[in-house]
């Protein structure tokens, strides 16, 4: 990983994020208020991470469900999955067509291939965005880590100054750089 002293390495930024940031320029206020952002930012995507990992498992049981369904079943009585939780018995008019839920309240009539593969787009969709999310998190958490580094070794510093200043009589530091 390319480093420069004070500068977040350019690995750890997502494409939108591409610039270098001198952090031994920015006052460590500053600093701690870029650390308070990128935690809730880091946050944000976590959770909508899991809101992701949830709709992957829904469109997962929705083919499962799909599978249940044959044509051998015509006409006779079974379980029908209206939610995770919920099955009611009932009797399979039509093995053919299903009534597909797809998004904002709105259910369609399809039939059983084309639900699966609507269906099966949907979670290959979802998954791509999983994987770019959780690329997003890890370079947020690098770009986090290394933010809190120099901003402790800024505080240590900071620390080791006014030492040397009240070891020195409170006289101006001697050849130390004033942050």
């Amino acid at each position: 990983m390319q480093r420069t002293p004070g500068n977040i390495p350019k690995e750890t930024m997502t494409a939108q994020d591409r610039q270098v940031i001198n952090l031994e320029s920015i006052p460590l206020p500053q600093l701690q208020a870029i650390q308070q952002q990128l935690t809730e930012e880091i946050q944000h995507l976590t959770s909508s991470f899991t809101q992701l990992k949830q709709a992957q498992a829904k469109f997962a049981d929705c083919l499962a469900s799909l599978d249940a369904i044959q044509p051998a079943n015509a006409g006779k009585q079974v379980l029908i999955p209206l939610t995770n939780s919920l099955y009611v018995n009932a009797k399979l008019a039509d093995p053919d067509r299903v009534i597909v839920d797809v998004g904002t309240g709105y259910f369609v009539e399809k039939k059983v291939d084309d639900a699966v593969a609507f269906y099966g787009r949907k979670q290959a969709y979802i998954k791509a965005n999983l994987e770019k999310l959780q690329e997003t998190i890890v370079n947020k958490q690098q770009s986090l880590r290394t933010l809190q580094e120099f901003a402790q070794e800024k505080v240590l510093l900071a620390k080791q100054q006014q030492a040397l200043q009240q070891a020195n009589g409170g006289g101006a530091p001697s050849g130390a750089d004033d942050e």
